[in-house]
C-alpha cells in the first residue's frame, strides 16, 4: 500500500511538472567565435520590460554552430532574451544610463529602439512539442547611439485670475540615447560619476514661459513671462522591482526668471501594457523664491486696485504625473508626458491666482534610427 501511495505522488507530480514546464531550443544566427552565452526566459511583461528576474535562466559556453537548450522553461506565452556575457561577470552589462551594451537578441527577431514590448516578443509554448527559435545578435546602442527626430509640443495650463489660455509651444523633438547622454525632448541628463543603479547626473530642461499678459486683463502690466533653460545636477537611483528615486536641482542659466531654481524628490515606476509602457510618479517641488515671484508674484511697481503687490516667497508644491511610450513599430513610437502640480497657499494667495493646480505635460511622435 505505502509502495502504491508513493507511486501514486510521483505521477501527480510528474504531470503537475510538465503541464506548467517546457523545453526551447535557441539557433544562434550569429554567435561570436568564443565565450559565455546566457538564455533567459520571461513570463511576465513587467520583467521583461527592464531584463531583471527571468523565470529560468541558462548558461553555456559559445560553440560554433550549435544549439542551446533551454529546459524546464514555462509553458504559455514567454519571451527570450539570449547575451553575450562578454567578461564573465555573469550580469548583463548595461551603459551609464541603464541600456545594455553587450551584444544581445530577442524571440521573434524584436529588436527594440527603448523599453522592450513583451507582446513583441512574446510566442507561445507548449509542453510536449518541439519549441524552436532562431534569434540574431544584435547592439542595442550601436556604434554612436540612438538618435531620434519628431515633432512634440510643451504646455501648461493657466492658474490665473480671468484666463483660461493654456501655454503651448510646438518643438523639435530629438531624443538620442547613449554611453552617458539621455535626451529627451525638453529634458537633458548626463551621467558624470556612479553606475548604471546609482548615478550622478548633470540635467538640463526647457522651461515653458507661465504667461503672456495678453493671457487676461488682471496680468495687464506685468509683462510676458520667458521661457528659459534650466541647468543643474541630479542623482537618481535605480532600486528593485524598476522603482526609480530622482533627487535634482536645477537654476535658470539663460537668467531670463531672474536666475531662480527649483528642486525636485520623485520616485517612479514603469508598467507594460502590450506595446504601451506607463511610468507613473510621485514627486515634491521646492521653488526658490526668485522664480516663484517670477511665475505668480506682483511687483510693487505694478501694483493696481484690486491687485496689491504680493511677495510669494519660496514654495513647495506636490506633483503627480504618468509618462507614456507607446511602440507603433520598431522604429516609431509616441511619447506622453502629463502632470498635475498642486499650489501651495504661499501662490494660491496671490491676488492674479485663482487656481490650486496646474497641469502640464510634453508629447512627441518620433521616428528612431
Amino acid at each position: 500500500m505505502k509502495t502504491l501511495l508513493v507511486a501514486l505522488a510521483l505521477f501527480t507530480l510528474f504531470r503537475f511538472s510538465s503541464a506548467t514546464a517546457a523545453e526551447i531550443t535557441v539557433r544562434l544566427q550569429n554567435p561570436p567565435p568564443e565565450g559565455s552565452l546566457v538564455l533567459q526566459v520571461y513570463d511576465s511583461p513587467d520583467a521583461f520590460g527592464d531584463f531583471r528576474r527571468p523565470a529560468r535562466e541558462m548558461r553555456y559556453a559559445i560553440q560554433a554552430g550549435e544549439t542551446y537548450l533551454i529546459p524546464d522553461a514555462p509553458a504559455g506565452q514567454v519571451a527570450v532574451l539570449v547575451y553575450v556575457d562578454e567578461n564573465n561577470n555573469r550580469a548583463l552589462d548595461r551603459s551609464f544610463i541603464g541600456i545594455p551594451r553587450e551584444p544581445l537578441g530577442l524571440s521573434n527577431n524584436y529588436q527594440p529602439k527603448g523599453p522592450p514590448s513583451f507582446q513583441r516578443a512574446s510566442f507561445s509554448v507548449e509542453e510536449g512539442r518541439a519549441n524552436y527559435i532562431d534569434i540574431e545578435l544584435y547592439s542595442v546602442l550601436g556604434d554612436a547611439g540612438q538618435w531620434g527626430v519628431g515633432l512634440g509640443a510643451v504646455g501648461r495650463s493657466s492658474p490665473y485670475v480671468g484666463s483660461d489660455t493654456s501655454v503651448v509651444q510646438v518643438i523639435p523633438a530629438i531624443t538620442y540615447f547613449g554611453e552617458r547622454l539621455q535626451w529627451v525632448g525638453p529634458n537633458l541628463r548626463y551621467g558624470i560619476a556612479g553606475s548604471d543603479r546609482l548615478r550622478l547626473a548633470v540635467t538640463a530642461s526647457y522651461r515653458v514661459g507661465a504667461y503672456e499678459e495678453d493671457d487676461s486683463s488682471n496680468l495687464q502690466g506685468l509683462g510676458d513671462r520667458d521661457s528659459t533653460v534650466m541647468l543643474g545636477i541630479g542623482l537618481i537611483y535605480e532600486g528593485p522591482y524598476g522603482i526609480e528615486f530622482d533627487l535634482g536641482y536645477e537654476n535658470d542659466v539663460l537668467d531670463n526668471v531672474g536666475g531662480g531654481g527649483n528642486a525636485v524628490a520623485s520616485v517612479s515606476r514603469g508598467f507594460q501594457f502590450g506595446n504601451i509602457r506607463l511610468n507613473p510618479a510621485l514627486g515634491v517641488n521646492w521653488i526658490s523664491s526668485s522664480l516663484a515671484d517670477y511665475d505668480f508674484g506682483v511687483p510693487q511697481s505694478a501694483a493696481l486696485p484690486g491687485r496689491p503687490a504680493y511677495d510669494v516667497g519660496s514654495s513647495i508644491t506636490v506633483e503627480a504625473g504618468v509618462g507614456a511610450l507607446w511602440e507603433l513599430s520598431e522604429n516609431w513610437r509616441i511619447a506622453l508626458n502629463v502632470a498635475w502640480e498642486n499650489l501651495d497657499s504661499e501662490i494660491t494667495d496671490s491676488p492674479i491666482v485663482d487656481e490650486d493646480y496646474v497641469i502640464k505635460g510634453f508629447t512627441a511622435l518620433t521616428y528612431t534610427f
